[in-house]
């Protein structure tokens, strides 16, 4: 986690001091990590991801090498099962849509896809 750079201390006694501190440490077992910008996205693919939390300020430290895409085009979890489907809505405001303005999912998602994903809009829409 800490490196010692030629003979710091060892990572037993950092964490031992830390505790002593008061500062917790918890490593993330992370899949993904998205910083995204207005410019673009930042993606790591297989990041460590260490938590820290010192007297009730947590702390994140992303260690890896990002892939920088344009903004928005970096998918999560939740916008995979969206891609499947041919789109980048999520599948919780096409449900919601379509059960607000009671239609079917199809004419829910066109709907969204029109209004750029404003849910407001896509329902007004289909009423």
């Amino acid at each position: 986690m800490f490196g010692g750079g030629g003979g710091g201390l060892n990572p037993r006694k950092m964490e031992q001091m830390m505790e002593q501190m008061g500062i917790d440490v918890e490593d993330i077992d992370a899949e993904e990590v998205i910083i995204r910008t207005d410019e673009y996205d930042l993606v790591f693919d297989d990041a460590e991801v260490t938590k820290m939390d010192a007297r009730g300020q947590e702390t994140y430290q992303v260690i890896g090498s990002p892939a920088e895409v344009e903004s928005g085009s970096a998918g999560g979890a939740t916008d995979s099962a969206a891609d499947d489907a041919g789109s980048s809505i999520p599948d919780e405001d096409v449900d919601l849509v379509a059960t607000r303005a009671g239609v079917n999912e199809d004419d829910a998602r066109a709907a969204l896809e029109d209004n750029d994903g404003d849910l407001a809009a896509a329902v007004e829409d289909l009423e």
